[in-house]
């Protein structure tokens, strides 16, 4: 069995860090190798860095002749025996090569608007007809709204699941380290993490702040805590390709998302030990510890309001709480990769 994960976007998301890790996985666990085709550097870089064969490709307009034979050829030449690929543009090059050879689909999608119902989609899935992974409930539900073409067992939820930090957590910082690694894009909600920051400031709280990743909102976002006064408060360190390494340092991961499917960030983060705060949306309930529903707040939270949750973190039994976390992580990757490996073989 050998799978050649296809990916044409030009950024890092969710996905690329799901399809490395599950290639990982399944090399290590179960012996089935993978392929990593895309075009972002970075990307191939780290596949390159994991172990993984990587490959460029240039992808060109979408049902491009020269890139459906090119991979009619690549995939004859890697003996491939099933590609997931992850966009249309994925789909309508790869996904025909594949067709065309016999060669089996599998599409995984990680937000219901991800698929729209229009009629070149509905062609594509008629004749292609790729099997559809989704990381939560809430996607597939949401795409069973939106694509009235699709059917239940059309759709296999496969929870996302990260690797658990081998120990549990063993020490709360002090001053108390907060942490976000979402993109800095305004759907994300950074703003209002760094106004109710601000109140904290205010109120005495000592803490510090870490914000990984890269966005459109960034020059905003670092002006916005200059006028809050938190420049002494927060450090802002870019793209990092170990996101881990510095959720390790961390006490408290604090997504304020206003959209969420079921987000890598938050899995990351629970798989480390962290206390974690998160706005209520998407499928993010689906995985969160039970008993502590009142650490997720919800679109209407006021800025107060949020404020008052961080401080009620930062007062806490902190230690016990990053256990519960951990714990609740526990088992999800194993799962996903034994899941994955079933729906391979499946008719």
């Amino acid at each position: 069995m050998r799978i050649a994960f296809v990916n044409s976007t030009h950024k890092w998301g969710g996905v690329k860090t799901w399809t490395l890790e599950l290639a990982v996985g399944l090399q290590q666990r179960f012996n089935i190798s993978s392929m990593i085709i895309g075009r972002q550097k970075e990307f191939l870089t780290r596949a390159k860095e994991l172990g993984l064969k990587a490959r460029p490709f240039s992808f060109g307009p979408d049902y491009n002749p020269k890139a459906v034979c090119q991979f009619i050829k690549l995939f004859k030449r890697e003996k491939i025996t099933h590609i997931v690929v992850n966009v249309g543009k994925d789909m309508r090059t790869a996904g025909i090569g594949a067709k065309l050879l016999g060669i089996p689909v599998l599409h995984r999608v990680g937000l219901p608007g991800d698929m729209k119902d229009k009629f070149d989609v509905r062609l594509m899935y008629k004749w292609i007809r790729p099997k559809l992974i989704v990381p939560c409930e809430f996607i597939k539900q949401g795409l069973l709204q939106n694509l009235p073409f699709l059917h239940s067992e059309n759709v296999k939820v496969i929870y996302t699941g990260k690797e658990a930090c081998p120990f549990p957590p063993q020490r709360v910082n002090v001053p108390l380290q907060f942490i976000s690694t979402s993109q800095l894009n305004p759907d994300k909600g950074h703003q209002d993490v760094l106004r109710a920051l601000a109140l904290l400031k205010k109120r005495g709280v000592t803490f510090h702040y870490h914000v990984l990743g890269t966005g459109k909102s960034q020059q905003k976002l670092q002006q916005l805590a200059l006028e809050l006064d938190l420049k002494d408060r927060i450090t802002w360190y870019g793209f990092q390709k170990d996101v881990r390494k510095f959720l390790r340092r961390a006490d408290v991961f604090i997504l304020a998302s206003y959209s969420e499917g079921l987000p890598n960030s938050l899995l990351e983060a629970m798989a480390e030990g962290l206390v974690c705060v998160s706005r209520n949306v998407g499928g993010i309930k689906e995985v969160w510890p039970n008993g502590l529903e009142a650490l997720l707040f919800s679109r209407q939270t006021s800025l107060e309001e949020l404020a008052n949750l961080l401080i009620y973190v930062a007062n806490m039994d902190l230690l016990t709480t990053k256990r519960i976390f951990w714990k609740n992580s526990q088992g999800y990757y194993g799962n996903m990769l034994q899941e994955f490996k079933r729906f391979l073989t499946e008719r």
